[in-house]
């Protein structure tokens, strides 16, 4: 979660969040009557907000796009690696995915409509006891998001945001588990003295069992502190956990460090890594990334 300097039916959709913009903003946004703009009514460039983010770190953000613009989001080369998980074998694992992106629309002041899109991962495991490889490439699951601000969205020291997702088996060649998942996710920023910004995240995801005969809940967990290293150069530090109900699933934990650098208010470049502090956990994961709004 990043903010720089420092994502026929249409007329019953735009009917529903209408009430929720109306119900759950306030405040500032009366105050510079922005609450009357939607997707079909832009929200004017002098009265755009920061540009905000939901990369790279895990870490969502609460801020929204401003109704009627478009921002994307997309990892440019990510890699991980993965050694020994306690299993028997001596396995390796490592890989590589190339564009995946987050194309976002703003549909109101406060709400923005969200569809994640794996578009190229390639997948290599290997065996050594066994001299075994195998390898999968092509397209991924595709997730779709809706997110609420339910406070904060243009000013204070907090913001609160609410989104929902459902993630659906388009992937290829074995590179996901063919079923239909979802869950909520609960992110909320603080500004802290000195210019620095945290930001903390709950989520509740509810997954299919890896027997593939019903469902169980995971929760994730993150806290990520920013601050501006020189001019628009910024970083941040991060601690992730992810924990499954699954019977014999192991904790997920990573230690995630990168930089953002806004290029223009409305381009921000990022790179990072995310290092695995559990077995369970990728060993290390690189990344490099851009989000554009427009």
């Amino acid at each position: 979660m990043t903010r720089a300097a420092a994502i026929p039916l249409r007329t019953v959709l735009a009917a529903m969040l209408m009430g929720a913009g109306t119900s759950l903003h306030g405040g500032t946004e009366g105050q510079r009557n922005k609450t009357g703009f939607n997707l079909f009514n832009p929200t004017p460039r002098d009265l755009l907000r920061e540009l905000s983010t939901d990369r790279p770190d895990k870490t969502e953000s609460p801020y929204t796009v401003d109704a009627g613009h478009f921002q994307i989001e997309s990892d440019l080369v990510n890699f991980s690696y993965d050694a020994y998980n306690g299993d028997p074998s001596d396995t390796r694992t490592e890989s590589w995915s190339f564009a995946n992106t987050n194309f976002k629309v703003g549909l109101l002041n406060n709400v923005d409509l969200q569809l994640v899109v794996s578009t190229f991962n390639h997948v290599r495991v290997e065996d050594r006891t066994a001299r075994i490889v195998n390898e999968s490439s092509g397209f991924g699951d595709i997730i779709t998001r809706l997110k609420i601000n339910v406070w904060g969205n243009d000013g204070g020291t907090t913001a609160f945001g609410v989104m929902p997702f459902v993630k659906f088996p388009t992937a290829q060649d074995n590179l996901g588990n063919g079923a239909v998942e979802g869950g909520l996710i609960l992110p909320l920023a603080i500004s802290l003295p000195a210019d620095f910004g945290m930001g903390v995240m709950t989520q509740f995801d509810f997954n299919r069992d890896s027997s593939g005969s019903g469902y169980h809940p995971e929760f994730i967990n993150t806290i990520t502190v920013s601050h501006s290293i020189v001019g628009d150069l910024g970083g941040y530090v991060e601690f992730f956990s992810s924990v499954s109900t699954e019977d014999d699933s192991e904790w997920i934990g990573t230690v995630d460090l990168g930089l953002t650098y806004g290029v223009t208010a409305d381009i921000q470049l990022d790179a990072g890594v995310n290092i695995g502090v559990t077995r369970a956990a990728d060993d290390i994961n690189p990344f490099v990334g851009i989000s554009w709004r427009f």
